[in-house]
């Protein structure tokens, strides 16, 4: 029964998926194709973090992390998150693994939320193609938008993040369900 449970949403997408298949063929094997299309483009991208994040599992020392990332790291913690999230390549699915290991090592959530929002939008891999694509003054600007913009709303959620959903949070990351 746990197996079904976890797995509902597969399985109530392939039912749906069979039905929409009996209706109409075409669209249910382009659906099909394109499922297998995103599901093979997952598997290229993720053994490579999984890799990294045992890595850095196994090779930075939770002190460590709290150091440089816990609730006392201050500014050096944002602009540590901050880089590795910018540094990143891949796509932001594969930022959410990353993200678990930074908690499990108890980096801050403000730190987590940067490194995320970074992720999402100031990856140096699309500065670069929006600099050659768009023009510098483009990348710049939007860069420096963002930057402000990103801490900004790290700020905003982790404050209004009760110690209560915070423990909820840390213990959720803990337990690796």
């Amino acid at each position: 029964m746990g197996a079904v449970k976890r797995y509902r949403w597969v399985i109530l997408f392939s039912i749906v998926m069979g039905i929409c298949t009996l209706f109409n063929r075409e669209y249910g094997f382009t659906a099909l194709k394109l499922t297998g299309s995103y599901f093979w483009e997952m598997l290229k991208v993720l053994p490579p973090i999984f890799i990294i994040l045992g890595l850095l599992d196994v090779w930075v020392p939770k002190e460590t992390m709290i150091k440089f990332m816990g609730k006392g790291s201050g500014l050096r913690g944002g602009v540590l998150a901050f880089f590795m999230g910018s540094a990143a390549a891949g796509p932001l699915y594969a930022a959410f693994p990353v993200a678990q290991i930074l908690l499990n090592k108890e980096a801050s959530l403000i730190n987590v939320f940067i490194f995320i929002g970074a992720w999402s939008t100031t990856k140096l891999p699309m500065f670069l193609f929006e600099t050659s694509a768009l023009g510098a003054g483009f990348a710049v600007s939007r860069l420096l938008i963002n930057i402000p913009v990103i801490v900004l709303i790290a700020y905003i959620i982790s404050r209004n993040c009760s110690q209560t959903e915070e423990a909820i949070i840390y213990q959720r990351v803990n337990c690796k369900s």
